[in-house]
């Protein structure tokens, strides 16, 4: 593999006119990596070839800041799209070996006199700036990832309460699975946030489709019941299981007049939309009497 070089050309200068052999350099040092350029092309828009010059040129020119920002950006960028860290801790390693490569045949190839002072002086820039621009990719990869995994995590949970109305003052809230610790403060914070902002009446809760409930579960669950009653909605609670009833009973836990209970939510969505409708009724027709008046 041979070098172009002109007399006087800067070492950036070297870098860019040889950028092919610089980059055949590159890809048989990065053997595992090789095979999945055009991968990670594909997936995450990334040209790892293009960028390997970017990374080499910013830092011959010890452009500390511009090493930075790359490195945040390609951390997002490895994150987004969770590519495998493994090929991109091989894939800049290479890019060290091959750019020491390089400046090794520039300087034979410029006739440089050999100074032991200026190359221990070039190796610590040059290795600095590469560990600083792997040290800001992990942190930018793992600030970025775990964004991801909370965001992710909170969209989980809200879907875990769905709370669904179903008139302008009655809910529905279906609960489904398995209730721990996490999941009941996540209910209790969702509950009563929606009910101040839906202004919420009633509350149906339906519990038929609960797997298990613990028993410092269930009296959380209780203290939610209270916390409702308080923000003036009234409570429902239907589809209870009969084993979830004689666990409760076990642990002297009632619902006293904590809430309505119905067997099921078909019972209660009967119930409630029928009142409704009545209270319509009734006040339409005392609005129409008042007009005849």
């Amino acid at each position: 593999m041979d070098w172009y070089y002109e007399e006087g050309m800067s070492v950036k200068d070297f870098l860019i006119q040889n950028r092919k052999p610089f980059e055949e350099r590159l890809l048989n040092e990065a053997v595992n990596v090789r095979d999945k350029i055009e991968e990670i092309r594909v997936i995450g828009n990334i040209n790892l070839l293009e960028n390997a010059l970017k990374i080499v040129l910013y830092v011959v020119e010890g452009q500390k800041d511009e090493v930075v920002a790359f490195a945040k950006k390609e951390g997002i960028a490895w994150a987004n799209f969770s590519l495998t860290l493994a090929f991109k801790l091989e894939w800049v390693q290479a890019i060290r070996r091959t750019l020491w490569v390089a400046l090794h045949d520039y300087e034979l190839l410029s006739g440089m006199d050999v100074d032991r002072e200026r190359f221990y002086k070039t190796e610590s820039n040059i290795n600095a700036l590469i560990d600083e621009f792997l040290n800001g990719f992990f942190i930018s990869y793992s600030k970025y990832k775990d964004e991801l995994i909370e965001a992710q995590r909170e969209m989980v949970e809200n879907l875990s309460v769905p709370i669904i109305p179903v008139t302008p003052s009655v809910c529905i809230l279906p609960l489904i699975g398995e209730i721990d610790a996490s999941r009941v403060t996540t209910i209790e914070e969702k509950v009563l946030m929606e009910i101040g902002r839906l202004r919420i009446r009633t509350l149906i809760m339906d519990l038929s489709g609960i797997l298990e409930m613990e028993s410092n579960i269930a009296t959380n669950f209780l203290k939610l019941l209270d916390g409702i009653g308080m923000m003036g909605c009234t409570p429902v609670i239907t589809g209870l299981r009969p084993e979830t009833v004689r666990n409760m009973m076990a642990q002297d836990l009632i619902f006293d007049n904590k809430a309505e209970i119905k067997g099921t939510l078909q019972q209660a969505l009967d119930e409630y939309l029928v009142n409704q409708r009545l209270e319509q009724n009734n006040s339409a027709s005392a609005l129409n009497l008042n007009k005849s008046v």
